[in-house]
Parts: structure tokens; sequence; C-alpha cells
């Protein structure tokens, strides 16, 4: 490594500055050397599109404003002193970038102090504007490029220089004064640099600005085994032939002539991503001269620093003792009350992004992606990786295929509504109901209920018949096949985005250990055959007994959940005769109607009300496990919430689709719950009417709230937090450290709640979509507001979250795969059970007219509603009543040899519905199975 202090020693000499000798002569042990020279310079074309160093803003500063360190100079001086002085010296004869780094560095070693709570916060190094045109220039001027690297950097400490990579938050109220102090001293220790900064709009809350610098940038990113660019990418093609040279030119030119796709994003708007155009490898201070470095300021970005920054907070001591450890344990105490990477800067403007170019990579998000007018535009996946880090990357790429993949899904079932909304009039079964006025079903209920004559429930089975049809069973099948392309093609979208975003190589094993995981078993250490290293083992007994007490705990909360659907079921008992006897003729006309719908809303109100619960509970169990890392701890706390939410939200649902109206028993013999109240019977046109009521509330519903949870109320706190700084100011110019603490946290589980709403949509659009065909269209419009508004949240309304890496999406995956197998189960099911496809099916073919071609020109179907109902004699119920009703079942009449006992037919519908579930099941699977062996071939 050569020496420096001479060359700069007498630079310095001509600029007037003082310096000690100490400093002239402290190495810095990441300067240029002579075999990293070529490859810099090799790269410095490349480097045009990569933003300068922002000592160029602080050239026109005066020395006094920052006295501590030292004040840099412009390029064009730099180059021509190193020009006279040095002609002979090659190394030095280096890039701009270069210069400027290794002159900075001689400034940066030296630490940081505090700087008093009641400093006075100087706004005129604040960089809130984007600079334009009309001002006037500086001595040195400024590229776009310079420009747009200050812009987008927003935030930098009192001298104007150090970037703030992290912002701590704290009262100075809070009498955690020694925590937070042995903290902060372990941190300068560590090699970072603080700033105090008092806040403007309230004067108890105190910002601590953390600034990693170079050398232990460097040393962290080593350690975590950081994948940083070493060489760019080389693309080689095959000469082609002359012929095909013509062709290509010509499908170019017919290209150029066809309109543009208006879904596509106009790519010249955003930045280089160069990070994608290189190889890319572990970093190591060893070997520095083989990686890119144009800048350091730019070399890491933003999203790695304030990883970086993060990992040493979570590992850095409070006070004396293994556990006594981590800025999360300091803000659950109230030492702190946050912790969070600044945002890069506004995401609105004054000034045009057309003709002035965005600010920063937040508000270009915000114009291109967040606004609601790009919600048809395909979204900038790799400006979001680059901005908010891999893991919310994939997040947003996974959603956005998902709901690209609901397309087709959403046509075929609106086909299959349109044709029964078509053909509804022409159903021979709501034919035959309408005009069945003579026909009286026995009372529902024991007390209040009368008889009910069948042509009363002709709305109810043309409804029915919208979403029980014909084509129910081929919507059925196309659904399951449907979702195993979706999870297989999200595989293959998958792999292409791992490796353009260079994930291939990362593996769970770079992963480093949860701090708890370290201080609960520190002294229990074992080799990693891996690594190679010694690291704390958590004992297999005590693994096992820990998973025993959280399965343990799960029962109980699934327990829990079926209690409440029970309750339901009770209530639904309860009130039936009550709105049977109801005063208000259309609820007591409509009775069952009413008892569906208010159920329905009860459980809705359930579901909210436990969601509360299980959250609590799926965090205590998950803390109670110590998983090893932090993808550990999120996949058996998102299995958790996924078990506690799937059966709270589709335990009732099963109940009306399987065992609704199956144990009733008979007119005369009714089944009933603690011999007191009768058990509910199906409507009678059929149970699948209730299916669909229950499902299209709750997803309605649900729906509903997610969205008015998600958005409209961190709008509401934003605005009120807006309010308060406006009311207790007159000057509302704060920095932009400030403007994020007023925004909402992101929660603390990250994008489990995002995942799980769409995992939940995902079941509910797959397990009974034979029963709702529509199910798809909804989720359709849902996720295309879905997308647009957790895109506007992350970019407006919460605070920064921080980037993390990622490879895949998780358990989600493994979840989605399991809901695919119990959607094809279910839907058979369904078809199977609760429609009424197979009792038509074995009436056509085998009790029918058409049963043997003897009748021609006739309905198949004709006679099904009086073959499908027996009679009950009414002088049996004691009543005083005379005659016959009538009740859905195939049971013998009063007058047969064995009255009330099931038919041959019944068996023989029996017969029929255990066929068609195991031939459904296997012609689904092969199905399913010749669709991923296409997708592998």
């Amino acid at each position: 490594m050569v020496h420096h202090s001479g060359s700069i020693q007498s630079f310095k000499q001509q600029k007037g500055m003082n310096i000690s000798k100490s400093e002239i002569t402290k190495e810095t042990s990441l300067k240029p050397s002579r075999r990293s020279l070529p490859c810099l310079a090799q790269s410095y074309a490349y480097s045009k599109s990569l933003s300068q160093s922002t000592s160029l803003f602080q050239a026109t500063e005066s020395e006094s404003q920052a006295p501590t360190s030292v004040t840099l100079i412009s390029a064009d001086k730099a180059e021509q002193v190193d020009t006279e002085e040095n002609k002979k010296d090659s190394v030095l004869k280096c890039s701009f970038a270069d210069l400027s780094d290794f002159c900075l560095a001689l400034g940066k070693d030296k630490d940081y102090l505090d700087e008093s709570e009641h400093a006075n916060y100087d706004r005129s190094r604040l960089i809130n504007d984007f600079p334009t045109k009309d001002k006037p220039e500086s001595k040195t001027k400024l590229s776009k490029n310079d420009m747009n690297y200050i812009a987008s950097s927003g935030l930098l400490f009192k001298d104007g220089k150090k970037r703030i990579d992290y912002i701590l938050v704290y009262r100075k109220t809070n009498i955690q004064y020694d925590k937070r102090n042995t903290f902060e001293k372990n941190l300068r220790a560590e090699g970072l640099m603080l700033e105090k900064e008092p806040a403007i709009a309230s004067p108890d809350i105190m910002f601590i600005k953390i600034h990693i610098p170079w050398d232990t940038l460097c040393k962290y990113a080593e350690r975590l085994n950081i994948r940083m660019p070493f060489r760019k990418k080389c693309y080689y093609t095959d000469q082609r032939s002359n012929s095909m040279g013509r062709m290509q030119n010509y499908f170019k030119r017919v290209k150029n002539w066809m309109s543009r796709n208006p879904m596509v994003l106009d790519k010249s708007a955003f930045p280089e991503l160069e990070g994608s155009d290189c190889y890319t490898g572990p970093f190591s201070r060893a070997r520095i001269h083989h990686f890119i470095i144009n800048n350091k300021d730019t070399f890491f970005s933003n999203a790695t620093r304030s990883r970086i920054v993060y990992h040493m907070l979570e590992r850095t001591k409070y006070e004396n003792g293994i556990s006594k450890v981590g800025i999360q344990k300091l803000i659950t105490n109230g030492s702190y009350i946050a912790a969070f990477p600044p945002h890069e800067g506004a995401y609105k403007s004054n000034l045009p992004i057309k003709t002035h170019g965005p600010q920063n990579n937040r508000h270009l998000l915000y114009e291109l992606w967040a606004r609601w007018g790009m919600w048809y535009k395909y979204q900038p996946l790799d400006l979001i990786r680059l901005y908010f880090g891999e893991k919310i990357g994939l997040y947003f790429a996974w959603l956005g295929w998902y709901t690209g993949m609901l397309f087709p899904a959403a046509v075929v079932g609106l086909c299959v509504f349109f044709y029964g909304l078509i053909t509804m009039n022409e159903s021979q079964v709501s034919q035959e109901i309408c005009k069945a006025s003579e026909v009286f079903m026995c009372p529902l209920c024991d007390k209040n209920c009368s008889l009910q004559r069948l042509n009363d429930s002709c709305i109810y089975a043309k409804v029915t018949y919208l979403f029980d049809n014909g084509g129910t069973v081929f919507f059925a099948i196309f659904m399951a096949i449907w979702a195993t392309v979706f999870l297989e093609f999200w595989k293959r979208r998958r792999s292409i985005l791992t490796y353009t975003w260079d994930l291939m190589e990362w593996e769970e094993e770079e992963e480093t250990l949860r701090p708890q995981f370290e201080a609960k078993y520190y002294k229990m250490e074992v080799v990693n055959p891996i690594t190679g290293k010694p690291e704390p083992h958590q004992p297999s007994s005590d693994k096992i007994s820990r998973l025993l007490v959280s399965v343990s705990g799960i029962f109980f909360m699934i327990s829990l959940v079926i209690t409440a659907v029970f309750a339901v079921v009770v209530y639904r008992l309860v009130v039936m005769e009550q709105f049977a006897s109801f005063k208000w003729n259309f609820i007591k006309q409509h009775w069952q109607f009413a008892t569906s719908a208010a159920a329905v809303c009860i459980n809705f109100i359930i579901i909210m009300l436990l969601n509360l619960a299980y959250e609590k509970i799926a965090y205590l169990l998950t803390n109670l496990e110590y998983p090893r890392t932090e993808s550990e701890w999120e996949n058996s706390f998102a299995l958790k919430m996924f078990l506690f939410q799937f059966v709270n939200l589709n335990s009732s649902i099963f109940y009306i689709a399987f065992f609704l109206g199956r144990f009733v028993g008979h007119p005369g013999k009714y089944n009933k719950l603690f011999n007191r109240w009768r058990l509910e019977e199906c409507h009678p046109s059929g149970c699948l009417i209730d299916l669909c009521l229950q499902m299209g509330v709750i997803m309605f519903l649900k729906q509903i709230w997610n969205n008015f949870m998600e958005l409209g109320y961190p709008l509401i706190q934003n605005w009120w937090s807006r309010l308060k700084i406006k009311r207790g100011m007159q000057d509302t110019s704060i920095p932009q450290w400030e403007n994020d603490w007023n925004l909402q946290p992101m929660n603390i589980h990250g994008l489990m709640d995002e995942y799980l709403e769409m995992v939940l949509q995902f079941g509910f659009t797959t397990i009974f979509v034979a029963a709702f065909p529509l199910a798809p269209l909804l989720a359709l419009l849902n996720n295309i507001i879905e997308i647009r508004l957790d895109a506007y949240k992350f970019v407006t309304q919460w605070r920064r979250p921080l980037p993390a890496r990622a490879t895949d999406i998780g358990i989600w995956l493994g979840i989605l795969e399991g809901i695919g197998i119990l959607a094809v189960i279910t839907n058979a099911f369904v078809i199977a059970i609760t429609s009424d496809y197979i009792p038509r099916f074995v009436y056509e073919y085998k009790y029918g007219p058409c049963a043997h071609h003897g009748v021609q020109n006739e309905n198949c179907l004709k006679g099904y509603v009086n073959n499908s109902l027996a009679f009950f004699d009414l002088s049996e119920l004691g009543m005083g009543n005379s005659g016959y009703c009538r009740y859905r079942d195939y049971r013998g009449p009063p007058w047969s040899s064995k009255p009330y006992e099931f038919t041959l037919q019944y068996w023989h519908i029996l017969a029929a519905r255990l066929a068609f579930i195991i031939v459904f099941e296997l012609h689904t699977i092969k199905n399913t199975a010749l669709e991923r062996t296409e997708y592998l071939l």
C-alpha cells in the first residue's frame, strides 16, 4: 500500500488548512491500492450513472461551519494540485471519486462528539427541495447525477457530510438515562457515529442520528457476508446469418410501428440499477481491490447500510448481563420509543417530475407506482427492491403475479354465473318450484312455524341455480388446475427474480442468530458444520418440550374457535322460532334468511374479536419456542396465525357446507340439541344458498375492514399528528426524520399481516369456489386496489421499514400448496354433498323420463321436485291438522310397508356421491400432474 502523506500534506498547506501530524500520518485501512486502480479505471465510464460524493454540495460551505472536520475541496482544484505536485506518482492518477473519498477518509476517523440536547437546528442545511435551474450556481458546478445523489440522501449530519443511516427516538423526561448512556457509548465503541437533535414540534422528543463510517461498514459487511459487485457481466450472442439478421430488423420495425403497451412503465424515468448488471461475491476487506468501488458513498446502498446498522443495534449491550442486549428490548422497557431508518426525502414535489426529474427514489416510487392513477401499470419491482429490500420486493412480486393470474379465474367464474343467469328461467327445477302452489312444506320449527307453500321459495330456487348449475363442476375442476398452475408458474417467476436480484447463492446459513437465542443458549455451544465456528445450540429435549407447550396452546385456541362456532349454532336454533313469530311480515315470511344473515354478522364480530387474542397468544407461543433465526421466528409465527385465523374464518362455512341439515331426522322424530332445540334444516331450495350468503358476507366485510385498517386508520392518525404540529408551531418546516417520526410504524410482524390477508383470500377463492363462482372476481377487484393501497401505505403513510433479504415468500408457499390440496377435496364434497348436482344426475339417468330413453322431446328432469320430496302425515303431530306435508328427503311414505325408512333411491344417490368424489379427485390429480410435468419439461 503506497503512502500518501507527503502529497496530501503539501496539498493541505496550499489550501491554508491546519492538520495535526497524527491526522496526516494516520493511514486508513481501506485506501485504494495500485492493484485496485485498473479495476476502478475500467469501470469509470460505468460510474457516470452513479451519484457522486456529498462533498460536492459542501464545497461552497465555509470552514467555520464545520470546525471539527476537514473541509473538502472541489474536483477541479484537487485534480489541478494533483497534476502539479505528483505528476510522477501513478498512484494518485485516479478518478475524482477515488480522490474525494480518500480526502474524506482523513477526517472521518475522528470521534464525533454528541451535540447538546438544546442545540439549535440549522434549517439551511436541510435538503427538502430539488435544486432548480434558476438558482445561482455555486463555485462548484454540480452535475445532474450529483444533484440526484444529494436529493436522494436528503438527510445529513450538521456538518453536511455524514449520511444519516438510522434514527433513534426517546423522551427527555424518561428516567432510563443510564441504559441509554451505556447503549450509546457501546455503539460508539463499535464504530458508529451519533448526533443528538431535539425535535422542533415537540420539546420532549429527542432524536439520535446514527452514521456508520466506511471502516465499520466494511467490517460488518464482511462479517455478514454481504454480496457486492466485483465485475460487470458480459453477454455473448451467437453469430446469426444475414437472413436471420434481416428478419430480426424487420420484426423490430414492425414492433416499433405497433402501439405501446399502456400497462408498461416508462423505463427511461428509472435510474440505472447497476447492481443487477454485475457479478457479485461476499465482501472482503482483504480483497477490496477486486470490487467495483466508484464511490464509497454509493457503493453500499441505503438499504444495506440500514440493515448493517440494525444488526449492530440488535447486538449491543445496554447493561451488564448476557440478556441485556438489543434495541428492541430498550424499546420494550421504554428507554427508546422508536428506531427506524429514514426515508430518502419527501414523496411529493412542487416541480414536475417530467421536466425536473425525481427528488429521490421515494418520490419516484410515489409518482410511478403508489399513485392511484397508476393502478393499471406494471410494478417497478427492481426499484421497490432497491428501496425496501428483497423481502418486500418479493411480496409485491407475488401479489402482482397472484392478481394477474386471477384474471382467467375471474373470467371463467363470471361466465359460469352468467350462464346460470341466462338459463335461470329455463331451469326445469325452478319452474316446478315456482308452479307448486298446492304443495305444502312441513313446519321447520315446532311452535310458531306454519305450513309453507313450496312456491314461496321460488326466488331462493332461482338464486340457488345461479351458483348450482351445469357449469359448476367444470369450474371446480378448472379452479383446482388453476391453483396448481398458479403455484408452479410462481416458482418459475421467483427463480427469475432470485437470479436477477443475485439471491441464488444466499442461504439461510448466512442469517445471523437472533439475539434472544444467543442470550438464552450462549453456554451451550456446538460447532456449525457449515461455517466451522462455534455457535449457541438448543438441546433437543428443551426444543421438544417447548414445541409441546406451543402445540397445546394451538389446540386450545382451535377448540376455542369451535366453541364459538357451536355458540353461533345454538343462537341460530334459539332465534329461529323468534323470527318465525316476528310481528314484521317481511321478517316473518323470510325468517330463515333473517336467521342466517344475523348469524353471519354475529359470527363476523366474533371473528374480529378473537383475532385480537390470537395475535397476542401466537406471539407469546412463538417467543416461548426461542427460534434460532428471524426467518424461523417469522415462519413459526405465520403458521400459528394462519391456523388460528383459517379455523376462525372457515369453521362456520364448513359447518354450513357439510353439517347443516344433515342430521335433523324427519317430521315426528326430529333430533334435538340438549333434548330442547330442534336442529336447523336447510331451506326448501337447498343448503347452498346459506353457504353462498356466509361466504359472500364474510369475504366482503373482511375486505372492507382490512382496507380501512390498512389505509384509513393510518391516514386518520397521520392527519391528527400533522394537525397537532400545526397547532404547536407556526413554522412547519421540520426535518425529514421528524416527518418520518410522525408517520405510523410498520407492524412489528412485518409482512405477516399482508401475506396472511392474501393467503386467507386465496383460500376463499379456491376452497369453496364451487359454491361461490364470483369469489375470484371479488378477489381480483380487491387485489387491484390492494396493490396500490399497500404501495401508497409503504411510501407515504408508514415509516420506512427495515430492508431485509429473502429468497422466497417463506412458509407461505407451503401453506398455499396445502390450501390447493384442500381445495380439491372440499370442492368435490361441496358438489357431491351440498349441491343438488348428484341427485339431479341420478334422477335424470335412473328415475326420470329419459331413464330408459322411452320418452322423446321431453325434459329429462321433469318431475324431479316431486320425486325429491317425501310425504308426512300431519295427524301424527297431534296438533289437530290433517292431510300430508312434504319435506326434503328420500324416505318411504306413511302408507308404505316401511314408513319413513330410506328408499332405494337414497342409497343410489349415496353411492353416486362417493363415486363422484373418487372420480373428481383422480381426474383433478391427473390433470395437475400433467400440468406439473409440462411445467418441468
